[in-house]
């Protein structure tokens, strides 16, 4: 799926996560996808910083655009686990994440994904994560 494509789904799947608003799917290709998360004060944590939920979304929202790339339009792929580290104060402006698929097999996706803010190299978050893949 295209990045027009992923993000056309989630809007009729997903409705919840604000895509097109909070979200934005920026590129994909089988196995990777990059998704931006658009700054603003609801983002923030006490001490104006990007909160930790905040970052574990896109994390997650990050790596299903990378399994919907990668395999379709399947909505029913769901999140078995996610495990984020949280490496350094990101700056409050818009974040980027990018979502790799490590192994896809029949029924499991595992992946990583680098969290950074934007025009930064740095990573202010790392995740992996697994996607249980529904039978076709």
């Amino acid at each position: 799926m295209t990045a027009a494509d992923v993000n056309a789904f989630l809007v009729q799947v997903f409705p919840q996560v604000a895509m097109g608003r909070s979200y934005k799917v920026e590129e994909t290709r089988h196995g990777f996808a990059r998704m931006r998360m658009v700054y603003g004060d609801h983002l923030l944590r006490p001490g104006g910083t990007i909160s930790g939920p905040a970052m574990f979304t896109l994390a997650d929202v990050a790596m299903y655009a990378a399994v919907l790339a990668s395999i379709g339009p399947v909505a029913l792929a769901v999140t078995t686990s996610l495990t984020i580290n949280f490496l350094r104060k990101p700056e409050p402006r818009d974040m980027i994440g990018e979502a790799r698929i490590l192994k896809l097999g029949k029924r499991l996706a595992v992946g990583e994904i680098a969290l950074h803010s934007e025009g930064e190299s740095e990573l202010a978050a790392h995740a992996t994560a697994t996607y249980s893949v529904p039978p076709h």
